[in-house]
Parts: structure tokens; sequence; C-alpha cells
């Protein structure tokens, strides 16, 4: 427990540095489900390393010892752990717990909220077009949901470039990708160090709806000259004027009262298309197996070393 305990907690400070290369190299679907597992699993293995931390400090109080049958000053004598050390993993966890349950109650709430508006879009293929100047575009989760676009949009772009954005957001809808928006940033929450990562996936799923659309046009310059259209129409539209969405983006994907976060770098998503599709990058693709799997071991081997802990200040 001297090491493994801080591996999980070290690697969430590196995992940052792997988000960009995975974002940019890796084929955008692949990409997306390892940044998400990446964000949950370790967030989950440095909670439950804050955790085991915090408890080496609770067995040296008397009283709470007392409850399990340990010794309290066996425990003072063998602990690994430092008190301050402990001490301030009790506060860490504390304050990742209250974030992580206050974000998956909000997106639980917009989430409803998103499946209670879509319910009363009535439409037969899924695509509802209000009446508004402002240029728009998002997809509303729900049972089932639905792609809503703005007058303003469709005035932007011409017919070809409409079936490429119904494609796009339609993609968000049949890929979930507000889950994997939801997952990386509940790990977000939990751990603050791997902030970068939720906003990767941010990006990458994007990428991976704007790859759906260029496999279904067989056009890839033209899905980039939409997405550049969409996306400049919209900031150049009034303040006033601009909706809840984002052109060709995620920002609906949870509701439009509660958009997450804007959407992935224009520019990039452009420059990606008009370039070839990407591949799986297997070196990338291992690599990160081999930090969630090393978080994990260490995860479990720092509880096995707690266990051991607990087992023999019990016996003295």
């Amino acid at each position: 427990m001297r090491i493994a305990v801080y591996l999980p907690l070290l690697l969430s400070l590196l995992a940052p540095l792997g988000a960009r290369p995975l974002s940019t190299r890796c084929e955008p679907r692949l990409a997306t489900w390892l940044l998400t597992a990446s964000a949950v699993v370790l967030a989950g293995a440095s909670t439950v390393s804050l955790g085991l931390l915090a408890t080496t400090a609770l067995i040296r109080v008397p009283s709470l010892a007392a409850l399990g049958h340990w010794s309290a000053l066996t425990a003072q004598r063998d602990d690994p752990a430092e008190l301050s050390v402990a001490l301030l993993a009790g506060l860490l966890l504390g304050a990742a717990v209250t974030a992580a349950a206050r974000l998956l109650w909000r997106r639980a709430r917009t989430l409803a909220a998103a499946a209670l508006e879509a319910a009363c879009m009535p439409t037969r293929d899924g695509l509802v077009v209000v009446d508004d100047e402002a240029p728009d575009a998002y997809a509303l989760p729900g049972l089932p949901g639905r792609v809503v676009v703005s007058t303003g949009m469709l005035h932007v772009l011409d017919a070809g470039e409409h079936d490429i954005l119904l494609t796009h957001e339609r993609a968000h809808l049949a890929g979930h990708h507000y889950v994997f928006v939801a997952l990386a940033q509940l790990g977000a929450a939990a751990n603050p160090l791997l902030r970068p990562l939720a906003t990767a996936v941010t990006y990458t799923i994007e990428r991976w709806a704007d790859e759906n659309a260029a496999t279904a046009s067989g056009d890839r310059t033209r899905v980039a000259r939409a997405v550049g259209k969409a996306a400049l129409a919209a900031h150049r539209a009034p303040a006033r004027l601009r909706g809840p969405g984002a052109a060709l983006g995620v920002l609906g994907v949870l509701g439009r009262r509660n958009p997450l976060t804007a959407a992935g770098p224009v520019p990039r998503r452009v420059a990606a298309l008009l370039a070839p599709p990407l591949g799986r990058h297997p070196l990338l693709t291992a690599a990160t197996a081999a930090v969630l799997i090393a978080a994990t071991g260490a995860t479990a081997d720092a509880a096995q070393d707690l266990h051991l802990l607990l087992e023999s200040i019990g016996a003295s």
C-alpha cells in the first residue's frame, strides 16, 4: 500500500497528456471509447485510493477502531501512510463524492427534461423544424430522440448539405453520444485532473458524427464545407438570435436549457475531414489499455494491503 495506493493518483496526473494524441490520431469512435473509459476508470481508481488512505486515518481514532475491534495503537505504529496524508485524502474524497453526486443529479434532471421535451415534439421521421432566424441544429435525446433544426440553419445550407446536417445530428442520437459526454464529465467531476479527457470527448464525438456524415455522403470535402458554413453562420449570428444548440455540434445533446460545453474546435474538424480517415492506432490503444490495467491493478493491490493491515491490527 506504500506505493500502489498512490499509483492511480499519479496516472490521473499523467493521463491527460494522452488526450490530444488520442483525439487527433485515433479513429474518432475508438478514441471516444478509450477517452471515456479512461476518465471513468481513473476517476474510480483514484477515488478508491483516496478512500483507502482516509480509512487509515479513521482506524487511528480509538472510538472508531473499537467499532471494528481493531487496535488504534497498533494502527498508529504499523500504518504506512502519514496521518497528514490520510487526513488530506479524506478531505479530497469528500469533495470528489460531493462534486460527482451534484453532477450526476444535474445530468439526470437534464436528461429527463430532454426526454420530456422530445416527447412533446410530434414528428414522423424524428426531424423537427422550428421557425427561428438563428442558425441552429442539435440532437435532443429521448424515446425516441429528435433532431431539431432552425429555419435559419436551413437557409444557410443547400439541399445536399441539409442531408449532411441531418446525418451528423442523427449520428449523435444513434451513437448515444450524450452518454459518453456525461460519463466523461462525471469522471472529471470526481477527479478534476481528468478534465482534459472530458474536453477531448466533446471533440471526438463531433468527429465521430462528422465521419458518419462523410461515409454517408461519400464526399469528405463537402462535409468539411458544411461544417465550416454552419459554424461560421452560428458565429456571425447576433447574440440575441443565437439558439441553444451549436451548429453541427453537441450542445443540444443533453437538452436545450443545460448545454454542457462548446463544440470541438471547428478548424481541427475541417482539417480532419480534408485528410484521409484515421486508423485505429494500435500503439495508442495498447498504451491506454496498459494505463487502465495498471490503475485497476494498483487499486486492487492497495485494497488487499489495507485488508491485511486490518487483519493484523485486529489480531493485536
